[in-house]
């Protein structure tokens, strides 16, 4: 059975024997310079179907704004949507993502209406019916890209398991964050429980499942649930994007893998997965313009070569 750690392995691996193997690939010329990334200015993907999300894709940044009035519940439509709008994050002109809600509210969570229509699913319904949002928020997670999560208002139960599934979280300072599914006799059971342990310890995750206690973004800064606390989380998270932009693809979606990939493994695998990653950044274009730019003190122009 593929692990966390097996999967990184095997791709970093795949990845250096087949850049070491082609050496067409190796002295193939830049096809694009920063200033030429593909531009997609305001693309609307409402084409596709999506209702409750609004997708536009420029200058390499994927922006997904939960739009699902009035307080961006996560139904049916939109877990659907969420779990389709992992295509567009995926596509090569896209470098970072970033998910955005709205003012007052980032997400609210899940449906209770859903929850009551489970009431005559059976466990087998039920599991599948959740892998569609857990499947998108573990894609989120494996995607090797940036994603980042503006959070302003109320982010609470799924919502905050949406944000949980991103890689850097900015919050504003008065933001809402925390789980409340014991409300209705459940727990957070889609990252609520399994990634919050991880950036928070078990001691305050369980305190805060346990007594449903909300934070603002400040305590959450404090406790590592946010990244980073700002007054305009959507304009920091957008500027964040861009500057993300002008980095190495590569090794930043490395590093995302591997730093991911360390948390299921002991130390000294992780430093083989850390080895294997830098040995495939060394035989890529962006790494000799890297070295090039620094001799010729000037700004690198990264293309993902």
């Amino acid at each position: 059975m593929e692990t966390p750690v097996s999967g990184a392995l095997e791709s970093i691996a795949t990845e250096r024997s087949e850049r070491l193997g082609d050496p067409k690939r190796r002295t193939e010329p830049k096809r694009l310079a920063r200033d030429n990334r593909i531009k997609t200015v305001g693309a609307n993907w409402d084409s596709m179907g999506f209702e409750t999300l609004e997708v536009t894709v420029e200058d390499g940044i994927a922006t997904v704004r939960l739009d699902n009035e009035p307080v961006n519940v996560i139904d049916q439509q939109m877990r659907h949507e969420l779990a389709e709008v992992v295509d567009v994050l995926r596509e090569d002109r896209v470098r970072v993502g970033v998910f955005l809600g709205a003012a007052d509210v980032f997400s609210v969570g899940a449906d209770v209406g859903l929850f009551e229509d489970a009431q005559s699913w059976t466990t087998a319904e039920f599991r599948s019916n959740s892998r569609i949002l857990g499947g998108a928020f573990d894609a989120l997670e494996e995607i090797e890209k940036p994603i980042l999560a503006a959070l302003e208002g109320t982010c609470v139960g799924g919502g905050l398991e949406l944000a949980l599934a991103c890689d850097v979280r900015i919050a504003a300072p008065d933001a809402t964050l925390g789980f409340p599914e014991h409300n209705i006799g459940l727990l957070p059971g889609l990252g609520g429980c399994s990634r919050f342990v991880t950036l928070v310890g078990p001691g305050v995750a369980k305190d805060m499942i346990f007594s449903g206690d909300l934070v603002d973004g400040e305590r959450a800064r404090e406790i590592g649930l946010v990244e980073r606390v700002e007054a305009d989380p959507d304009a920091a998270a957008l500027e964040y994007a861009d500057s993300l932009c002008e980095q190495p693809p590569q090794a930043v979606g490395l590093a995302k893998r591997v730093v991911n990939a360390a948390r299921e493994t002991d130390t000294q695998t992780a430093g083989l997965l850390e080895s294997l990653a830098q040995s495939t950044l060394l035989e890529t274009d962006d790494h000799r313009e890297g070295i090039r730019a620094f001799r010729e003190k000037r700004d690198p122009e990264f293309t993902g070569e």
